[in-house]
This record gives structure tokens, C-alpha cells and sequence, in this order.
């Protein structure tokens, strides 16, 4: 526990500069009626108001944000006695949430940069893991992470407010964290990660400084809690910027803190075809982001795994397990090694495994096993996943292709032309041999021979590439 003197920013003196409405782009039309009406409220109130973070960035750089946070000098207590529609929630940051509908403003009051022993914070081996310390806008600003992330909009005077040298480095579209790097990241190592996510998101470079700790700090994200940086994840690659932020996760040797496997299979015999596979997948969910169409971090974590499965099914059977046996258990040691690193749920976790066992039942075209295939609740995740692994490996094309026509072919016609034998697999197609059928009829479960299992029974939901 830190004591009360203790500042986790270190010495960071603020400098105010005040751009004025007509030095500046930010029109209170780009601004939620829910956002401005938390705003005034507070003004009339005699608080400080300010719209504050993301938004104001954002708004600065011409674009068009969603989610709008309030920062003022009135305490939770305060604000909720303003607004009917509030709730206090955080117990890490106690934090006011006033609630439009669908929308939520968040509204926090002024962080501390110090503890006189009267407020509530709590650190420990440098990671704060309780701040409710209020303090002034002086003291706020230096407590936000990056200097591109504390700029303050006045509804007072509708200025924007500047104490660390923000616009400068929105101006030089640059990353720079707001006091020592080195004490900043362990305070909170996800800022390594938030720092390669906005530096994709918005274009920017990261500052030398900000990223010389990389190399040292970076194996704190082990000790990151495995739910916060699956939330993390969704923001680095299901908001539109996923291909970027992928780049820039591997430039700054993050992503084998983040995904260690995906990493190694990155760096070993399949690295094209596995790359090949990952930049798909990422361009794919990016347009679909872009085109506002549904995207699910299951067909992400199939994409990111699924060279490591590979390898894991070679290696077993190699050692003479069964086939369909070891894509059971490849599956099942790859995410069980992942979770420890980002907590996937359990439902996501089902398509992940549907998406992965039903790639080598695509080479069985044989009457039965197409239509059960194409009646399979995961086919379409499925299906969009081999039509990206074709972009890698041209020798499943074919294969592709004939499974585009089987969908909108009649069902008559496709019966038809499943009487005569399909033509064989291309080489390469799996990387599972295929079983001699049983002599005395049909298996037990009528799955196809060579395949494993499908996992998750009737949980179906949209794939990151296609309805």
C-alpha cells in the first residue's frame, strides 16, 4: 500500500493553454443531446463542467464519436443529486453513469493526483487497484493516460482547455504518455495495450519514450486480468481498425504477451500461410465494421488459433492418436492455454470449436454429408472462414468455390450431381489423413470419417465475415 504523499504520475507540472471557440473545429452539434444536457445541468448547478477525453480528441480530428464522458468538481454524491436518472457504479473508480435512453453519459469527478490520507486509494506492487482521490482539473490532467486524452471542452466559454501539451501532439498525430512511461505502465500495464490500439485507431506514431519500456514491461500483461483484456481485445480488432492494430501489436512485441501461441505459429514453418490467413480475416471484419454489418469475436479467435490447432492436430497424430481424436483434444489444450491469457466465454468458445471441426467435413462431398453439412447451424461461420483460408492456401479455391455454388444451386439439381463421385481434394486441403470406413456399415453418430466432433451443439450465431 502506497503512502499518503504518494503521486503515481510522478513529477508532471500542467500548463494551461486555453484555445478558444474560434481557434477550434469542436461544433456542439457533433455533441449527444444526453452529453450537453449533463453538461448544462452541472454549469447552472455552479460546477465545473467538461466534456473531456475521446470525444474531445476525436471531435478535434473531425470525427464523430459515440460515447461522450463528462469530467467535473462536483462529487458522485452531487451529481446524482442532480439527476434522477443516475447510478454510482466502480468500486476501482467511483464513477456516475445518468442515463438517455440508450445512452449513458459518464461523469467523473476530478482525480487527485496525491493522498492526504483522507480519500480512498490503494496501490499495490505499483498497480493501482483502488483510486477514489478527487482533486482539481490541474491534478485530473496529468492523471490521464495520454497527452492527446486530456483535453478538456468548457461549456462555460465552449474553449478547449490544454495543461500537458495535447493539442501540440494531436497536431503531430502523436502518442505521448503523460509523465514517466516506465512508472505509468506499471501503474496499469494495459496502457501498453491502449497505446498500440489508438495509435491504430487514429493513425498516429507512437513516441519513442512511450514505447522504450515495451521490451522490459511488457510480460506485466500476464498479470492482467484475463476478463479486462478479452474486453481489450474486441476494442484492438472489432472496431474497424483490427488489420492496424494487429501490425502494430507485433511491431512492439505485444502480441505474444496477448496471444503467445498465435505468436510462435507466426514464427515458425507456416508463417506466410498463417499470416496470409490473420491479414484476411482482419481486412474482412474491418469492411464489415465499416458497412455497420454484425461481427463476433468468435470467428476472430477461430482466425487467431487456428495454425496453432493445426500444429497441435499434427503433432498428436503424429503420435498415432486417432484423427478425429485429436482435433478434439488440440482444441481443447489450445483454448484452455489462451484463456489463462484473455478469458473467451464460454458461448464463444462453442463457435470457435464448430468453426475449427467442420473444415475437414468441407472435402467429404458425398450426398448425405453436403446436406447435413450445409444444414449444420455453423455452417455459414464456418464456410466464411474456409473462403479466407483459400486467400492463403490456393489450393483450397476449388474447394471454395464448388461450396459458393452448393448454396444456391437447387437442392434438386446439387443431388443430382452428388451421384457421381466428386472430384478429389486438392493436396494440402487438411492436415488430417482419412480413417478406412468400418467394415459392417455406418459409424456410430454418423459424422463424417476424419472429422472431429462438433462442439457447442446448436449454439449459432453470425461469423466475423458473413451473415
Amino acid at each position: 500500500m502506497n503512502s499518503p504523499e504518494t503521486n503515481p504520475v510522478g513529477d508532471v507540472t500542467p500548463h494551461l493553454r486555453v484555445i478558444a471557440r474560434s481557434e477550434h473545429a469542436i461544433s456542439r452539434k457533433n455533441i449527444s443531446n444526453g452529453a450537453l444536457r449533463v453538461l448544462y445541468r452541472l454549469n447552472e448547478a455552479g460546477y465545473a463542467a467538461f466534456l473531456v477525453g475521446g470525444a474531445v480528441r476525436d471531435l478535434l480530428l473531425g470525427g464523430h464519436p459515440k460515447d461522450f464522458d463528462v469530467a467535473t468538481n462536483a462529487t458522485p454524491e452531487q451529481i446524482r443529486s442532480l439527476f434522477r436518472n443516475c447510478r454510482l457504479i466502480g468500486r476501482r473508480f467511483r464513477l456516475a453513469h445518468v442515463v438517455f435512453g440508450r445512452e449513458i453519459v459518464e461523469v467523473a469527478t476530478f482525480r487527485g493526483s496525491s493522498d492526504d490520507g483522507s480519500g480512498d486509494r490503494h496501490v499495490v506492487d505499483g498497480r493501482i487497484v483502488r483510486d477514489n482521490v478527487y482533486g482539481t482539473i490541474e491534478e485530473d490532467a496529468v492523471r490521464r493516460d495520454f497527452t492527446v486524452n486530456a483535453l478538456y471542452y468548457d461549456i462555460s466559454d465552449f474553449s478547449v482547455r490544454d495543461y500537458v501539451g495535447g493539442m501540440h501532439d494531436l497536431e503531430q498525430r502523436t502518442m505521448r504518455l503523460i509523465g514517466d512511461p516506465e512508472l505509468r505502465y506499471r501503474e496499469d500495464p494495459v496502457r501498453m495495450l491502449r497505446a498500440a490500439r489508438l495509435a491504430a485507431k487514429l493513425d498516429f506514431s507512437i513516441s519513442a519514450e512511450a514505447a522504450a519500456p515495451f521490451a522490459q514491461l511488457a510480460p506485466l500483461l500476464r498479470d492482467a486480468a484475463p476478463a479486462r483484456l478479452f474486453d481489450e481485445t474486441l476494442k484492438l480488432f472489432l472496431a474497424g481498425h483490427g488489420l492496424a492494430s494487429f501490425r502494430t501489436l507485433e511491431r512492439y512485441g505485444l502480441l505474444e504477451e496477448v496471444f503467445p501461441a498465435t505468436a510462435r505459429s507466426l514464427a515458425g514453418p507456416h508463417a506466410d500461410r498463417f499470416r496470409g490467413l490473420l491479414e484476411a480475416t482482419f481486412r474482412s471484419t474491418d469492411e464489415r465494421v465499416r458497412d455497420e454489418k454484425g461481427v463476433t469475436p468468435a470467428f476472430l479467435f477461430a482466425a487467431l488459433l487456428w495454425q496453432p490447432v493445426r500444429d497441435e492436430v499434427e503433432r498428436l497424430v503424429a503420435r498415432g492418436t486417432e484423427s478425429a481424436a485429436a482435433w478434439t483434444q488440440a482444441a481443447d489444450r489450445v483454448m484452455r492455454a489462451q484463456v489463462e491469457r484473455v478469458a473467451v466465454p464460454r458461448r464463444f468458445g462453442f463457435a470457435i470449436e464448430d468453426i475449427w471441426a467442420l473444415q475437414p467435413r468441407f472435402e467429404q462431398r458425398v450426398r448425405k454429408r453436403v446436406f447435413r453439412l450445409l444444414a449444420h447451424p455453423r455452417f455459414r461461420a464456418a464456410y466464411d472462414f474456409l473462403v479466407l483460408r483459400a486467400e492463403a492456401e490456393p489450393e483450397l479455391v476449388e474447394l471454395a468455390q464448388w461450396w459458393t455454388e452448393a448454396q444456391v444451386v437447387d437442392q434438386a439439381v446439387l443431388a443430382e450431381r452428388l451421384v457421381t463421385p466428386p472430384p478429389a481434394p486438392a493436396a494440402g486441403t487438411t492436415d488430417t489423413p482419412r480413417r478406412k470406413r468400418r467394415r459392417g456399415g455406418r459409424r456410430k453418430g454418423g459424422r463424417g470419417a476424419g472429422a472431429p466432433a462438433a462442439a457447442g451443439g446448436d449454439h449459432a450465431g453470425r461469423s466475423g465475415s458473413g451473415e
